[in-house]
This record gives structure tokens, sequence and C-alpha cells, in this order.
């Protein structure tokens, strides 16, 4: 970059273009995010500063966070920040990004939630799902998840968003392999896309985030399956299964918990009107 002397304004707007140019889907909200990251500084400190030169160092940074955006790498994994149901989670390419879709199952989990109740969330990632649950309700979890690298990124983000050790543990573990007794609720965001589609996911997605999160097998629904079976042997009577889903998983899903036994079976929708999650009862 010639000329790295330049106001805020320029900078934002110089970043707007590149990524643009890049193919990113949202330019300016990623330049502007990259350029708060790099300089420390938000909407009010820049309507009264924008036309001020932005530090030497910062300016660096920003222009070497643009050139890894532009690359397709997720802007969450450049700041190691994503935001869900109101709280600021650490990530990185260890763990799926949090998304909004996920806060569909969240969204039923809570209308479901009374206080006492002891939760599993299976393929906890970030621990996005029961970090959320276990901040706004008087309840108690386990998190599980294949991967210690991942369930490192949960600590981190049960002290980032202050959840006491009496309330969770975190297991490593296959699923239910090396997890005991009977909970009131089970979540789970388990690998659910088909192999022969990870091809076609955007780049950010294909390229970065962690395949064995994202690969549910020849159909999708190999993980969705294996969870709904075993979740009868660890559900207390009563107790409730939420699974994330694919989009076009709703009808597969709901059959296979229906056949299961399992009573109350919902097929909840997300905000764009796609199939999200499916929710059985255990009798």
């Amino acid at each position: 970059m010639e000329e790295i002397n330049r106001s805020f304004y320029t900078w934002l707007h110089y970043g707007t273009e590149l990524l643009a140019a890049k193919g990113i889907r949202e330019p300016e909200t990623d330049a502007w995010i990259l350029l708060s990251y790099s300089a420390n500084i938000d909407r009010t400190f820049y309507s009264l500063h924008s036309r001020e030169s932005m530090d030497l160092k910062d300016a660096h940074q920003y222009y070497d966070l643009l050139l890894k955006r532009a690359a397709r790498i997720p802007v969450q994994y450049l700041t190691h920040e994503a935001w869900f149901y109101g709280n600021c989670f650490y990530v990185n390419p260890s763990v799926l990004i949090p998304r909004q879709d996920t806060e569909t199952l969240v969204e039923r989990a809570e209308l479901l939630i009374s206080p006492g109740m002891r939760i599993l969330d299976l393929c906890t990632g970030s621990g996005c799902i029961l970090l959320t649950l276990l901040k706004r309700h008087s309840i108690t979890g386990v998190g599980t998840d294949i991967s210690e690298e991942a369930l490192e990124i949960a600590r981190e983000n049960q002290e980032r968003i202050r959840i006491s050790s009496a309330q969770v543990n975190w297991i490593q573990s296959d699923l239910f392999d090396d997890v005991g007794g009977e909970f009131d609720m089970i979540t789970a965001n388990p690998p659910y896309i088909a192999a022969n589609e990870i091809k076609t996911l955007d780049p950010e997605v294909r390229d970065h985030e962690p395949v064995l999160a994202l690969d549910g097998d020849v159909d999708g629904l190999r993980y969705e399956y294996r969870i709904a079976e075993l979740a009868r042997i660890h559900l207390k009577v009563g107790g409730w299964l939420l699974e994330e889903i694919g989009y076009d998983q709703g009808a597969a899903m709901k059959n296979k918990l229906e056949e299961l036994g399992y009573q109350d079976v919902e097929i909840i929708r997300d905000l764009g009107g796609n199939d999200r999650v499916a929710v059985g009862r255990m009798v």
C-alpha cells in the first residue's frame, strides 16, 4: 500500500471498494468491522474523527486484515469475535462460527426450560448454545465435543461471559461415548451437510471452517439420526431433544423422531423460512 497515512474515512472507503472488488457479500460491513477492530474505535468516535489520520500501526494492521478478508478468510476469524444471542463469543478456526440460524434452537429451548434443569449440549463447539442458556436461566449443563481444541474455546467463552464452574462441565466425547447420567434436555448442532455438497459452500465456509463440524456423511443425516437414537438412553421421561438440521431435512427428521417414539414432534423454521430445528419429547 503506497499511501498508508490516510484518514479513517479514506481507509474505510478504500477497504469497502477492495472487498467489493473481491466479491465479498457485505463489503461495507466487513470493512467497518475490521477498521473498528484495528483502530479500537466505535461509530461515535468515527463520526467525530473520520477526517483525522489513522495511526500508522493501526493502518498497517487494517490493510493486512483487508487482504486476508479479500482472500475469503471469515471476518470473525480475523477479529476472533462472533456475536450470538447478545453475547460476544471468542472463535478461531477450531470451531464453527456461531450463526443467527442457530439462535432458532435457543429460542425454542427457552420456551421449554424450567429452573433446575440439567442440559446436555452435544457438538458444543464454541459453547454458544449451552452458555447462552446457562447465562439466561437457573440451570446446569454439560457440553461435549470430539475436539479438545473446540473445548478449549468453549472454556474460554465460559470465562468471557462469566459462567461459573458449578454450572457447567466440559467432556471430550464422540457424542454420547463418554457421557453418563440423564438429562432434562439435550441440544445439538451436529454436522449435517451432505458430503458432496461441501464443495459447493462459500469459500469462507468450505476452506476455513472445520470440516469435522460440517460433514454429515452421504446424506447429511448420519449424526442427526444417531443422536436421536442414543438420546433416548440419556433423556429423562418428559425430557426434550432439540437438534439443528439442514434446510431440506425437516421431513426426514420428523419421520425419524416419530419412528423412534418421540412425542410432540415439531420442525421449527428459522427467520428465512427454512427448516432449522427438530424437536421431540421423550415419553
